[in-house]
């Protein structure tokens, strides 16, 4: 019994972990929950730790971390079962398998982490933290970057309006998700070893790590303000078509109301740049209606206007999703396509083709385009394209910044969540784009087809949002932003590897003096 209400508690933390990074009941973070969620895990396995020694207590952490994991990655991207039963047609049962396989084998990450914990945390409540946020830091970070990478819903993205934030412009999301790691194991094991000396220490230095950037953002914004410098304004138009995922593809349905809609909004826009979502036009340029993209590329010749437009590029041998740029004076459009493609919807790993043919979604093998591909300069303003979850990678679009002169001033997502339904990925999605808008101090605007289209300024708040599932222009003026914040300094020259090379230091320092303990012991002993 006490094994069952134990793996329940495991479960329940890792429910609250999933809800932190964007509420069901108002699609906005809570920075506390996170905490308490990850307070909880810790406290459970640092039972487990005392459990008077006994045999297979790192087995059974190992087992109750799978459980506190698995909850949380299915409670966070749950919505893929929408894109594989409602739009894909795989059979309900299918579906929901695959997102529980999905949240298991990624899960396989915090088991390790967790399992380690449990066997080798110090007698130290400091140390025990530093080796629980070291852990985490290192699965998490195995999470965004193994096979391609799925970091979505990683612990971070809670903290975007919480006091941590205030740490975004200098260690970015995964620094964030360390620090917060080490509050909650701080505050855990002080009340799970409330009879030893150090809780009043353990206590307070969870209270420093949490109130001091809170008051520091209080008294001066953000520590990096001086470096995010105004670059002028612009002003851009932001279409949201809202054409529904099942008809998008449907020749005379969703692909003859796009291209109706967003060639009646780009011919007539006032704005100096009109921006549209993900594969606004969901052709290759050869299948688009002759001289479609020609009358587009000829309204923004002259002028004072330019536009930026989301479709697919290449031909039936080869292509990738792209967006394609207009702007006066030019002969050759610019182009931007997508660096970091998605498993299964842009590129079919090896020995999965079996399961994608199951379903009825326009799949294929897209091609990758580079790494830091040059920005969009209009009017001042070098902005700098991602589609759909490539900013969840704030590592890549870091390497935009590696040259201030050169840098971005504005940061673009375009994406389509209509695959997800109304789901709250939209909200997820807008907490990761806001994430970065923190890391970098740049504005981030956001052209999706059914949300969220909005305008999220250099301190990642949202300024301007167009009602979800809704076709509408979302106008705004965006103030472009310069300078180079420390994590965009280090991230650009290093990617993530100082995090990397600080947990593991971490780690192997907590193991090699926990051998050396052991070995003492076992010499006193004998």
């Amino acid at each position: 019994m006490n094994a069952l209400v134990r793996a329940l508690g495991f479960g329940l933390a890792g429910l609250a972990q999933a809800a932190s990074i964007a509420a069901p009941w108002n699609g906005q973070p809570q920075w506390w929950l996170q905490l308490l969620s990850l307070a909880a895990l810790v406290w459970l396995l640092d039972g487990l730790r005392n459990a008077d020694g006994r045999a297979g207590a790192w087995r059974c952490g190992a087992f109750q971390g799978w459980i506190f994991t698995t909850t949380w990655l299915c409670g966070t991207f749950w919505w893929l079962f929408i894109s594989m039963h409602t739009y894909g047609g795989l059979p309900a049962p299918l579906a929901a398998i695959a997102v529980f396989a999905l949240s298991a084998a990624l899960a396989l990450y915090y088991v390790v982490a967790c399992g380690l914990y449990v066997a080798f945390a110090p007698s130290s409540p400091v140390g025990s933290a530093a080796f629980f946020a070291a852990l985490w830091t290192l699965a998490e970070l195995v999470r965004g970057s193994w096979f391609t990478g799925f970091p979505w819903g990683a612990g971070g993205y809670a903290h975007v309006d919480g006091p941590l934030a205030v740490y975004a412009p200098w260690i970015g999301v995964y620094g964030i998700g360390a620090i917060s790691a080490a509050i909650a194991a701080l505050v855990a094991i002080a009340l799970r070893r409330a009879r030893s000396r150090p809780v009043a220490i353990n206590a307070g230095l969870a209270l420093i790590l949490l109130c001091v950037p809170a008051l520091l953002g209080a008294i001066r914004g953000t520590p990096v303000d001086d470096a995010a410098r105004s670059h002028g304004q612009l002003r851009i138009a932001l279409l949201q078509g809202n054409i529904p995922q099942d008809e998008k593809f449907i020749p005379g349905g969703g692909i003859a109301t796009a291209l109706r809609w967003y060639g009646e909004q780009l011919h007539t826009a006032a704005a100096p740049l009109v921006i549209t979502p993900e594969t606004a036009l969901p052709l290759l340029p050869s299948q688009l209606p002759p001289g479609y993209l020609e009358a587009i590329a000829a309204r923004y010749a002259s002028g004072n206007q330019a536009a930026i437009v989301g479709l697919p590029l290449g031909d039936r041998n080869g292509y990738s999703n792209a967006v394609v740029g207009f702007r006066p004076g030019e002969s050759q459009t610019y182009r931007y396509e997508k660096h970091h493609l998605v498993p299964f919807g842009e590129f079919i790993p090896g020995l999965f083709r079996w399961f994608t043919e199951m379903m009825n979604i326009p799949l294929g093998d897209f091609n990758s385009g580079g790494l830091a591909q040059a920005p969009f300069a209009w009017q001042g303003q070098r902005i700098a394209p991602n589609i759909c979850y490539e900013d969840l990678f704030g590592d890549e679009i870091g390497a935009n910044f590696r040259n201030e002169a050169d840098a971005p001033t504005i940061l673009l997502n375009v994406s389509n969540i209509a695959w997800f339904g109304d789901s709250i990925a939209i909200d997820q999605h807008l907490a990761i784009s806001r994430m970065r808008a923190l890391e970098f101090q740049r504005p981030m605007v956001r052209a999706t087809n059914t949300g969220a289209t909005a305008v999220i300024d250099h301190r990642g708040r949202v300024t301007h949002e167009l009602p979800r599932l809704t076709r509408g222009v979302l106008e705004a003026e965006v103030e472009g932003r310069t300078g180079i914040t420390p994590y965009a300094f280090w991230v650009s020259r290093f990617r993530l590897w100082p995090l990397w090379a600080l947990a593991l230091v971490v780690v192997a320092a907590t193991l090699l003096a926990q051998r050396g303990r052991r070995v003492q012991t076992a010499a006193v002993i004998g």
